[in-house]
């Protein structure tokens, strides 16, 4: 059966689970974990995405992150490729580094946003690589030590986090870190990273006894939350999909986009997409970018090609793109 494809939102919650091939490490020492910790922390800010809570454990990494203006998959892929090109350079090896796919879950905030937090920020201590709180606390490779304010980094939202478990900042920690070890023993909670409908209610047991009672829910592997939260996303997934189809049978392609770009600025097409840093062509490229990757759902791999520009440039131009659509109410159609 082909895989589903994932699903994303500007502003969408995501677990992501990222494992070494055939259960290999993905960190040999820990300079491997500062590069990848490094990578994720220029690539976070540089896309407006959010991080909430990591864990890089020796053959796999947890993120919560929540997208911004650029989609998950486009995070991603510049964090894993950059990663391991520069580990495989390193060890002399060739070929893949991660287990097919990398997992990413769509979450409900409001009921599993600090259940995911606390799941992941423990894995470190299931798994004995610390011995207790304390250690978790100063561990070097996990968020939970940045929230508690023993570490610091400026690319991890803490000030979010905090304001779920209180006003004050200290008051905040001590919830914060007694709602953590209050799940030591609660297990791996495979509810929050397995598959589908059984995850979202609990298992099978709870399952079975809604179905007894005559409720039936909605599930989906790629989304963790309710059946209406999962019907939601679902819905705005297919109505995303039923424009880029309504797109693609108008006859929009990349050339009509460029067309589109040019009446809107009134410009010839062929200056559209002049290399050089006049505010107008600046302004011409970046809604280029913007509606060939959120409308048409071409990758910035693809967008870069064609246009002849860095995929950290075609990111960047989506960005400023979405920026100037919005203020100047510019739209594709």
């Amino acid at each position: 059966m082909p895989r589903k494809a994932r699903i994303d939102a500007p502003g969408a919650l995501h677990h992501i689970i990222v494992r070494g091939i055939e259960r290999r490490k993905l960190f040999r020492e820990d300079p491997d974990r500062v590069n990848f910790i490094e990578r994720l922390g220029t690539i976070v800010p540089a896309t407006q995405t959010q991080c909430y809570g990591w864990a890089l454990m020796p053959n796999h990494a947890h993120l919560l992150l929540r997208s911004g203006s650029v989609s998950i998959a486009t995070v991603m892929r510049r964090l894993l490729t950059g990663y391991a090109v520069s580990f495989n350079r390193k060890y002399r090896r060739h070929g893949h580094l991660f287990q097919n796919r990398y997992k990413s879950i769509l979450c409900q905030e409001d009921i599993y946003l600090t259940e995911l937090l606390r799941y992941i920020h423990l894995n470190p201590l299931r798994a004995g690589l610390v011995a207790h709180m304390k250690a978790l606390d100063e561990y070097p490779w996990a968020g939970h030590g940045v929230i508690m304010g023993k570490r610091k980094n400026d690319w991890q939202n803490i000030d979010y986090v905090l304001r779920l478990f209180g006003d004050k900042k200290a008051r905040a920690r001590r919830e914060y870190r007694g709602f953590v070890q209050e799940g030591i023993d609660e297990g791996k909670r495979p509810d929050l990273i397995g598959g589908g409908l059984i995850r979202s209610t609990g298992g099978w047991q709870q399952l079975k006894a809604l179905r007894k009672i005559g409720i039936r829910l909605k599930g989906d592997e790629r989304i963790l939350g309710d059946s209406d939260f999962v019907q939601m996303v679902l819905d705005a997934s297919d109505e995303r999909f039923e424009r880029r189809y309504s797109l693609e049978a108008q006859g929009y392609d990349l050339g009509k986009v460029v067309e589109r770009v040019a009446q809107l600025l009134d410009m010839a097409p062929k200056d559209v997409l002049r290399s050089g840093k006049q505010a107008r062509t600046v302004m011409a490229r970046s809604l280029v970018c913007f509606w060939a990757n959120r409308e048409l759902g071409m990758t910035t791999v693809d967008i870069s090609k064609q246009l002849k520009i860095g995929q950290s440039a075609v990111s960047r131009s989506s960005l400023r793109g979405e920026k100037i659509a919005e203020e100047n109410k510019f739209s594709l159609l």
